[in-house]
């Protein structure tokens, strides 16, 4: 689960992890009313305006009309998912630029030409930056050990660090029976060439950081930048924050979080019915158990001319009910033009698969091509029910005459 960086903050802090004085907004005039209220009658000269969106490189992102999709202006300024507001009338400034991106859309790399809908802002304050950091905290999978990963390109895209760079990035694992250890904040620190008050200060900053990633139960959690201020402060400036969707029932208080108007709302139907749904961009609706299978399924789509519409796990128990919903939920997408169903009879015997797609499809609408290809135990039996149904299936006898299938719906 994902939530949004003002939310992350407000986690932050309960762990000690220092953030700047900010406030979430909902509304062009409620940003303006908090704008003086908490910033420009308090003194404050700059102030940063923050889109609060499920993607990254808002910075770079630029908002679009939802109508027109034209760029918006303040004057003659294109208007960003990030905008530094300084100088005098602060929340008659704050008003203009909210007021131009509530309820359109910021488009940056991540989103795509599509871009996200603006619901939240937040107006944070200003600070004094002389050095900007990377940090991070997640599993590494080649080790299946948190690492703590730092680097002093912070505000950049690690990935591109990693690729150009690699040397500037410094990771510490941490063994699970011990522990983040002190000495090794401390060695972070020194690879962050970090000394005096700004040393000082990282130590406990990474500690509580590595804290409120193990008691929160996170995948990740991402700083960047981290800043050190010219009176050697070290301060979270952003934060992105993932929770493991599995240990969710350990902290229910956290569900409150959720945004679902920035998830898929495919994805959002299919969580109702504990599906693996992820939404994809291709045109082949695919339908596996497993989540292995599902991969080399979606690869071998690809290599038969076609795209994965979706990643779609229906788990061990494929009954009726789980793939008359999932026959559904594919049918909602309009860009699927075929249906690849690729069963593996183990802990759910083939026979009993090919009848709940039967049964399934006489509830759901199906009006695209379905290959089905089975394999294990009673497949031979599976198939024939599927052959003697009176519904047009493409049984398919394995992986290559599956994918032959769907090159066949292609080419015709």
């Amino acid at each position: 689960m994902n939530i949004h960086e003002y939310q992350a903050k407000e986690l932050l802090k309960k762990y000690n992890v220092p953030v700047l004085k900010s406030q979430a907004v909902f509304s062009s005039a409620e940003a303006g009313k908090v704008a003086f209220e908490m910033f420009e009658s308090q003194g404050s000269k700059v102030v940063v305006l923050k889109s609060q969106v499920h993607a990254g490189g808002r910075g770079k992102g630029v908002v679009h009309d939802i109508k027109t999709n034209a760029e918006k202006k303040v004057g003659d300024k294109t208007v960003r998912g990030v905008t530094v507001i300084a100088g005098g009338e602060l929340s008659d400034k704050v008003f203009k630029y909210a007021d131009a991106t509530f309820g359109n859309k910021l488009v940056t790399i991540q989103t795509g030409a599509a871009g996200a809908i603006v619901n939240r802002m937040l107006i944070e304050d200003g600070a004094s930056i002389q050095k900007e950091y990377y940090v991070s905290i997640l599993l590494d999978r080649q080790t299946s050990k948190n690492i703590v990963m730092c680097s002093t390109e912070g505000g950049m895209d690690i990935e591109k660090v990693a690729e150009e760079t690699p040397e500037r990035i410094i990771k510490e694992t941490i063994e699970p029976k011990i522990g983040f250890q002190g000495y090794q904040a401390r060695r972070l620190a020194f690879g962050l060439g970090l000394s005096g008050d700004g040393f000082k200060n990282f130590i406990p900053f990474i500690m509580n950081l590595v804290r409120a990633y193990e008691d929160l139960d996170c995948s990740m959690m991402e700083i960047n930048p981290m800043v050190l201020t010219t009176d050697g402060k070290i301060l979270a400036l952003d934060a992105k924050v993932n929770f493991d969707d599995n240990s969710l029932y350990r902290h229910k208080d956290l569900l409150v979080y959720r945004d679902i108007a920035e998830e898929s709302e495919l994805e959002v139907e299919a969580s109702k019915y504990d599906l693996n749904y992820i939404k994809l961009d291709g045109n082949v609706g695919c339908m596996v158990n497993g989540a292995g299978l599902a991969m080399a399924t979606m690869d071998m789509i690809q290599m038969a001319g076609g795209a994965p519409a979706n990643f779609l796990d229906v788990g061990g128990g494929a009954n009726v009910e789980r793939i008359s919903n999932a026959f559904r939920i594919m049918m909602s997408d309009k860009d699927v033009k075929a249906v690849l169903i690729n069963i593996f009879g183990g802990i759910v015997r083939c026979d009993r698969v090919a009848e709940g797609i039967i049964q399934a499809l006489k509830t759901v609408k199906v009006t695209v091509p379905v290959i089905v290809r089975l394999d294990g135990t009673n497949a031979i039996e599976g198939a024939e029910k599927l052959k003697n149904s009176g519904m047009e299936f493409k049984v398919a006898v394995n992986f290559n005459d599956a994918a032959a299938k769907v090159s066949e719906v292609f080419a015709a």
